[in-house]
Protein backbone atom coordinates (compact mmCIF):
# COMPACT_ATOMS: atom_id res chain seq x y z
CA UNK A 1 0.00 0.00 0.00
CA UNK A 2 1.19 3.31 -1.00
CA UNK A 3 1.61 6.24 1.26
CA UNK A 4 -1.13 8.18 -0.73
CA UNK A 5 -3.48 5.48 -0.25
CA UNK A 6 -2.36 4.43 3.50
CA UNK A 7 -3.37 8.10 4.16
CA UNK A 8 -6.62 8.32 2.38
CA UNK A 9 -7.43 5.60 4.87
CA UNK A 10 -6.54 7.31 7.58
CA UNK A 11 -8.47 10.26 6.45
CA UNK A 12 -11.86 8.77 6.33
CA UNK A 13 -11.19 7.06 9.95
CA UNK A 14 -10.53 10.47 10.81
CA UNK A 15 -13.64 11.97 9.42
CA UNK A 16 -15.60 9.15 11.05
CA UNK A 17 -14.38 9.78 14.39
CA UNK A 18 -15.02 13.59 14.18
CA UNK A 19 -11.20 14.26 14.95
CA UNK A 20 -10.67 17.86 13.48
CA UNK A 21 -7.11 18.43 13.87
CA UNK A 22 -5.63 15.19 12.69
CA UNK A 23 -8.00 15.01 9.91
CA UNK A 24 -6.32 18.77 9.12
CA UNK A 25 -2.89 17.58 9.77
CA UNK A 26 -3.73 14.48 7.64
CA UNK A 27 -5.03 16.37 4.75
CA UNK A 28 -2.05 18.58 5.06
CA UNK A 29 0.28 15.59 4.55
CA UNK A 30 -1.72 14.47 1.06
CA UNK A 31 -1.32 17.92 -0.17
CA UNK A 32 1.96 17.94 0.03
CA UNK A 33 2.04 14.74 -1.92
CA UNK A 34 -0.55 15.76 -4.50
CA UNK A 35 1.87 18.95 -5.40
CA UNK A 36 4.79 16.99 -5.61
CA UNK A 37 2.85 14.39 -8.11
CA UNK A 38 1.92 17.35 -10.30
CA UNK A 39 5.17 18.76 -10.68
CA UNK A 40 6.11 19.47 -13.96
CA UNK A 41 9.76 16.86 -13.40
CA UNK A 42 7.63 14.28 -11.27
CA UNK A 43 6.63 10.66 -12.79
CA UNK A 44 2.94 10.20 -12.30
CA UNK A 45 3.39 8.15 -9.32
CA UNK A 46 6.19 8.72 -6.33
CA UNK A 47 8.91 6.58 -4.99
CA UNK A 48 9.11 5.60 -1.11
CA UNK A 49 12.42 8.13 -1.84
CA UNK A 50 10.56 11.04 -2.55
CA UNK A 51 7.37 10.52 0.32
CA UNK A 52 10.10 9.73 2.84
CA UNK A 53 11.87 13.16 1.83
CA UNK A 54 8.66 15.03 1.37
CA UNK A 55 7.68 13.65 5.16
CA UNK A 56 10.92 14.84 6.32
CA UNK A 57 10.90 18.51 4.99
CA UNK A 58 6.93 18.57 6.31
CA UNK A 59 8.35 17.06 9.97
CA UNK A 60 11.15 19.57 10.10
CA UNK A 61 9.23 22.38 9.27
CA UNK A 62 6.48 21.72 11.47
CA UNK A 63 9.53 21.49 14.28
CA UNK A 64 11.00 24.71 13.70
CA UNK A 65 7.35 26.38 13.69
CA UNK A 66 7.04 25.00 17.01
CA UNK A 67 10.06 26.36 18.38
CA UNK A 68 9.19 29.91 17.05
CA UNK A 69 5.82 29.68 18.55
CA UNK A 70 6.87 28.69 21.98
CA UNK A 71 9.92 31.59 21.68
CA UNK A 72 7.27 33.75 21.00
CA UNK A 73 4.82 32.21 23.66
CA UNK A 74 2.04 31.85 20.97
CA UNK A 75 1.56 28.48 22.83
CA UNK A 76 -1.85 27.27 20.74
CA UNK A 77 0.11 27.61 17.85
CA UNK A 78 2.97 25.60 18.67
CA UNK A 79 0.53 22.88 20.47
CA UNK A 80 -1.40 22.78 16.95
CA UNK A 81 1.72 22.31 14.88
CA UNK A 82 2.91 19.68 17.60
CA UNK A 83 -0.33 17.54 16.99
CA UNK A 84 0.72 18.26 12.98
CA UNK A 85 4.20 16.79 13.66
CA UNK A 86 3.06 14.38 15.83
CA UNK A 87 0.79 12.88 13.03
CA UNK A 88 3.74 13.43 10.39
CA UNK A 89 5.63 11.04 12.63
CA UNK A 90 3.73 8.24 11.98
CA UNK A 91 4.65 8.01 8.27
CA UNK A 92 8.24 8.40 9.14
CA UNK A 93 10.55 5.24 8.91
CA UNK A 94 12.36 4.84 12.61
CA UNK A 95 14.59 7.49 13.48
CA UNK A 96 18.09 6.28 14.53
CA UNK A 97 19.31 6.53 18.23
CA UNK A 98 22.80 8.49 18.12
CA UNK A 99 24.62 5.62 18.85
CA UNK A 100 23.76 3.84 15.63
CA UNK A 101 24.05 7.27 13.74
CA UNK A 102 27.61 7.37 15.53
CA UNK A 103 27.95 3.57 14.21
CA UNK A 104 27.37 4.24 10.95
CA UNK A 105 29.40 8.14 10.54
CA UNK A 106 32.14 5.69 12.21
CA UNK A 107 31.80 3.00 9.17
CA UNK A 108 31.70 6.06 6.88
CA UNK A 109 34.82 7.38 7.95
CA UNK A 110 36.79 4.43 7.47
CA UNK A 111 35.25 3.69 4.21
CA UNK A 112 36.22 7.64 2.77
CA UNK A 113 39.46 7.70 4.36
CA UNK A 114 38.68 10.55 6.62
CA UNK A 115 41.12 11.66 8.90
CA UNK A 116 40.30 15.47 9.80
CA UNK A 117 38.10 18.15 10.09
CA UNK A 118 38.83 19.28 6.35
CA UNK A 119 37.25 15.91 5.36
CA UNK A 120 33.57 16.58 6.29
CA UNK A 121 32.51 17.84 2.95
CA UNK A 122 33.56 14.03 1.70
CA UNK A 123 31.77 12.65 5.21
CA UNK A 124 28.74 14.40 5.01
CA UNK A 125 28.38 13.53 1.34
CA UNK A 126 27.94 9.98 1.77
CA UNK A 127 26.43 9.63 5.31
CA UNK A 128 23.28 12.02 4.07
CA UNK A 129 22.60 9.74 0.94
CA UNK A 130 22.96 6.60 3.40
CA UNK A 131 21.21 7.72 6.09
CA UNK A 132 18.14 9.64 4.06
CA UNK A 133 14.91 9.98 6.23
CA UNK A 134 16.54 7.78 8.83
CA UNK A 135 17.98 10.54 10.75
CA UNK A 136 18.09 14.39 11.16
CA UNK A 137 20.75 16.37 8.92
CA UNK A 138 21.43 18.65 11.80
CA UNK A 139 22.59 15.46 14.19
CA UNK A 140 24.58 14.03 11.66
CA UNK A 141 26.67 17.02 11.04
CA UNK A 142 26.69 17.32 14.66
CA UNK A 143 28.27 13.73 15.40
CA UNK A 144 30.51 13.92 12.15
CA UNK A 145 31.91 16.83 13.02
CA UNK A 146 32.42 15.97 16.76
CA UNK A 147 34.16 12.36 15.88
CA UNK A 148 36.51 14.66 12.81
CA UNK A 149 37.38 16.77 16.25
CA UNK A 150 36.53 20.14 14.50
Amino acid sequence: MSLKEQIDGDIKKAMLAKSKDELMALRSIKSLILLAETEKTASAELSGDAEGKILMKAAKQRKESAEIFQKEGRQELADKELLELEVISRYLPKQLSDEEITQEIKSILTAVGAVGPQDIGKVMGTATKQLAGKADGKKISELAKKLLGS
